[in-house]
């Protein structure tokens, strides 16, 4: 079996094909930054924080890591053709025996976005760029976003967690959002293949680590905000903070903002841009409040394959449509998308024509309750949902189209929040008539006390559901194909896209599409061939 490092450059960062060459002097004078070394005649063709990565031409970015300052690999940087080092005071220290030049800034990281924006050029004359962020159904949002866009034959990029779209070519990601240097890089190239708009996540890390800095969204989209992350910000004040820096005038023109919970309403009152709003009355906290919100969606029908809604303009136009998944949040999350795009500029009655010319959104969300079994047997969906809220919301539009037993599959990533396993595994035992406790992306962590976290909070929650253990997900799924039958669901939650799992630093390949239709098969069902 092939294994690799978690620090392993996978995917490579993308690059334009016609890379810049801009003066390390004008660089140095534009903005501020102290030098050591001569210039003279020097100019940069692009700039990373990668020495993995780097190539020849480029600058290579030191900062303090969480182990180690990178200006310690500048001899490696040298090695591999790199023009210059951009790090800070103690960085030169440790860059000065490479021999390359050395540019100081008292925080390269706060800098780096700007100066990729000024090298790559991206700092004008860019596509729609249409930013999405929340806690949950940003990687959702994000794709119907753009299978909008292609249905408008509009020539579309994306960056999400799931995946990297450039003119219909498709890479795998790997931070939500990615550094601010590929990510300029990365639009640089969208911009060479001729990219008219363009959908990206937008994480609270991305907006605190400075990984957007440079750009200005078009239209800003927020969906939510729930329980995760507190192990970066300690509180949900401190958490919505980091989103709210997204509706500011530095960030985004426009804003789109989903009233479905009090957070959206304090984004609203607390923005800094113009925002229109979208509610879900069905599904709202507040229905009276979503229902005065400037874009209404109403849920029509829910099946195992798709669901059906309505969403209502502000001028009171009507789009009836579907989304090929199963839940009234995906519903809300396409309402949230298409009145993005109207405020983006394209034209609502054209948005109607092309959903109803296709029979609704053409949208395929990688991992989003996505159903992986054949027409017989217990369906089987694969889901990236790893909050309390989406596995309440996910778990809910299981249970409302599944006739027989329901039963989640699910464990938690090491390294992460641990205040929220405890609730995850309430939550499931809420939700579920079955719950299978097993193991996700331990990284540094011992696994079993995270299941233990887990099956503390299930057994918490004081319901009839039955509560196992196995700690293998390859064992849990065969156990949980033995435990249904037709008419029964399984929802494993957390894999979702995702093509490996993370222990001790090692990214092992593991698909649960594939070991969940293996299962399946095993047991005598038939199975879709895999996507």
């Amino acid at each position: 079996m092939v294994t690799e490092p978690a620090s392993a450059p996978l995917p490579p960062v993308l690059r334009p094909e016609r890379p810049p060459h801009r003066s390390l002097t004008d660089l140095v004078e534009r903005f501020g930054l102290g030098v050591r070394g001569d210039l003279t005649g020097l100019t940069a063709t692009g700039i990373t924080l990668a020495t993995a990565d780097l190539r020849e031409g480029e600058v290579f970015v030191g900062i303090h890591g969480a182990r180690r300052h990178g200006a310690e690999f500048a001899a490696q940087a040298t090695e591999q053709g790199a023009v210059a080092i951009l790090t800070d005071e103690q960085g030169a220290q440790l860059a000065a025996p490479s021999g390359l030049p050395v540019l100081i800034s008292a925080d390269p990281r706060a800098v780096l976005g700007a100066i990729s924006a000024w090298l790559y050029g991206t700092d004008r004359d860019m596509p729609t760029l249409l930013a999405v962020t929340g806690t949950n159904g940003k990687t959702s949002t994000a794709h119907v976003l753009e299978a909008i866009l292609n249905q408008l034959d509009v020539v579309t990029g994306l960056s999400s967690t799931a995946e990297r779209h450039i003119a219909g070519r498709t890479i795998v990601s790997r931070l939500t959002t990615p550094e601010s240097s590929e990510m300029h890089a990365l639009l640089a190239l969208m911009r060479e293949r001729h990219v008219e708009a363009v959908a990206v996540e937008v994480s609270a890390q991305a907006l605190s680590r400075h990984r957007v800095d440079g750009i200005v969204f078009d239209v800003a989209g927020f969906t939510n905000l729930t329980h995760d992350h507190l192990d970066d910000y300690g509180d949900l004040e401190t958490y919505l903070e980091a989103k709210l820096a997204l509706f500011r005038p530095d960030r985004a023109r426009r804003g789109v903002v989903c009233v479905d919970t009090a957070s959206g309403l304090e984004v609203v009152s607390r923005s800094e841009i113009p925002v229109v709003t979208v509610g879900a009355p069905q599904l709202s906290q507040d229905a009276d409040a979503a229902a005065r919100a400037d874009w209404t969606v109403r849920i029509e029908q829910e099946t195992q394959r798709a669901t059906t809604f309505t969403v209502r303009a502000p001028g009171g136009a009507e789009i009836t449509t579907t989304i090929p998944v199963i839940g009234a949040h995906m519903a809300a999350n396409t309402g949230l998308a298409i009145a993005m795009l109207v405020e983006a500029g394209y034209d609502v009655e054209r948005i109607a024509a092309a959903l109803e010319r296709d029979g609704g959104v053409a949208a395929v969300l990688p991992g989003r309750t996505e159903l992986v079994s054949g027409a017989h047997g217990p369906a089987v969906y694969v889901d990236f949902s790893h909050t309390p809220d989406s596995f309440e919301k996910t778990l809910a539009a299981v249970r409302k189209v599944t006739p027989g037993r329901v039963l989640m599959m699910f464990g938690a990533s090491g390294n992460r929040d641990t205040l929220k396993r405890p609730i995850m595994g309430r939550v499931a035992a809420e939700g579920a008539d079955v719950v299978i406790v097993t193991d996700h992306h331990p990284r540094y962590e011992e696994a079993a006390p995270i299941r233990a976290a887990l099956l503390e909070g299930a057994r918490s929650a004081g319901t009839d559901a039955e509560i196992l253990e196995v700690a293998a997900p390859e064992d849990a799924i065969r156990t949980a194909v033995a435990m249904t039958g037709e008419g029964d669901a399984i929802l494993w939650a957390g894999p979702g896209h995702q093509d490996y799992r993370e222990i001790d630093g090692v990214r092992t390949p593991f698909s649960a599409r594939d070991l969940a239709r293996r299962a399946l098969r095993d047991a005598g069902w038939p199975t879709p061939p895999g996507r």
